[in-house]
């Protein structure tokens, strides 16, 4: 076991990132002790890193717990860029201050991007989200993952590519995938397996590169591609015009009779870059039900 205590530069709340995180049902939190549980794939080892906040938002401090010393620093580097971590959220924020969104960055002061935990699971979790309404597609996506991944100390993983390729239409049909969204992700999981597709390698490349490859695989348009650089690669410049969540917040926003068009949310947006990723979350953090477990 290894432990390591790490300050982080404010603003940063961590009890907002536990709030917004608990609407996953897959998510190991403890509101009281003020932890989550993350599972970890390091050099293809699952693995667990618990994080505790000590501190609070213009003190954020936290220690980091986990097994295998080997994988240590590791796990570290990946934990720091999942919870951004590794750059100050205060230069955003100031950023906003001059925009449409100041009233969002204030009621929402120090809300980090968060990235899913693995590049793989981000990419079967947005499909698995497709044309779902948010309560369902969390439901199928626990139903997924406890039906065919694993636990390490009551933590859930996904199914591996592997183990995922494996799986058969009718198997994901009994969980209450429809045809089509259990093909998409059991191709996505034999290109992955058999070496066709290299998520880490794709994730070095540039926004465009990873979308025009992404959107060649069945299942996969620029909407799940967007989420992708997003939630899994943590791109600081991504702002989703296809996203309904995103258009219902705007519409919110400016008190439109409708949803915006796709050219008015890019006027919207304009002065928003290069922290689109960031207004994306604050729009969506707008529209979303506050957590009611603390």
């Amino acid at each position: 076991m290894w432990t390591e205590t790490i300050q982080v530069e404010a603003p940063y709340n961590f009890d907002l990132v536990l709030d917004r995180l608990s609407l996953d049902p897959l998510q190991i939190i403890d509101f009281e002790k003020r932890t989550i549980k993350v599972p970890l794939y390091i050099e293809e080892t699952p693995l667990i890193v618990q994080i505790q906040s000590i501190g609070h938002t213009d003190n954020p401090t936290f220690i980091l717990q986990g097994e295998r010393n080997e994988y240590k620093e590791k796990a570290l580097e990946r934990v720091k860029k999942v919870f951004h971590f590794h750059e100050p959220l205060a230069k955003i924020a100031t950023h906003f201050q001059e925009t449409d969104l100041q009233a969002l960055f204030t009621e929402h002061r120090g809300t980090p991007i968060v990235l899913d935990f693995d590049y793989y699971s981000c990419l079967v979790r947005c499909i698995i989200h497709q044309q779902l309404n948010l309560s369902f597609a969390h439901t199928l996506t626990e139903r997924y993952v406890k039906t065919f991944g694993f636990e390490i100390d009551g933590v859930p993983f996904f199914p591996t590519p592997e183990r995922a390729a494996k799986l058969t239409v009718e198997e994901l049909r009994d969980i209450q995938f429809s045809t089509r969204k259990a093909e998409y992700v059991i191709g996505l999981s034999q290109k992955i397996a058999t070496g066709e597709l290299h998520l880490k390698q794709l994730a070095e490349k540039t926004d465009t590169e990873i979308i025009d490859t992404l959107v060649k695989i069945r299942g996969i348009g620029n909407w799940t591609a967007e989420n992708f650089l997003l939630f899994g690669v943590g791109r600081p410049d991504l702002f989703p015009v296809a996203d309904i969540g995103i258009q219902r917040a705007l519409q919110q926003l400016y008190n439109l009779p409708q949803k915006p068009t796709k050219e008015e949310m890019l006027k919207y947006s304009e002065n928003w870059s290069p922290y689109l990723s960031y207004a994306s979350l604050y729009l969506w953090r707008s529209t979303e039900k506050r957590s009611e477990k603390k």
